[in-house]
């Protein structure tokens, strides 16, 4: 008789940070403010955001198996107009 072996899935919550972009000599300056000290840098916009990517995921990682939960976002972006 065989013995069916269930894989267990891990499921993960979904989590949104908001990365900003900047250009940077020579190319791209991403970093997101919800996680202290996550930034890095790309060649081009898709580079830049390749590597945040990455480095948010690295850094939660970091955070869970710390046991520490992933941070809530708590940012407000308001534009704001001046006479110059």
């Amino acid at each position: 008789m065989k013995t069916k072996v269930r894989k267990r899935t891990v499921r993960h919550a979904e989590h949104y940070f908001t990365v900003i972009l900047e250009p940077d000599e020579p190319g791209y300056h991403a970093y997101c403010p919800a996680l202290p000290g996550c930034h890095t840098c790309g060649d081009t916009i898709e580079e830049a955001m390749k590597n945040i990517r990455e480095a948010v995921e690295v850094y939660c990682e970091s955070l869970v198996e710390d046991g520490e939960p992933p941070p809530k976002e708590n940012l407000t972006i308001c534009p704001m107009a001046f006479a110059v």
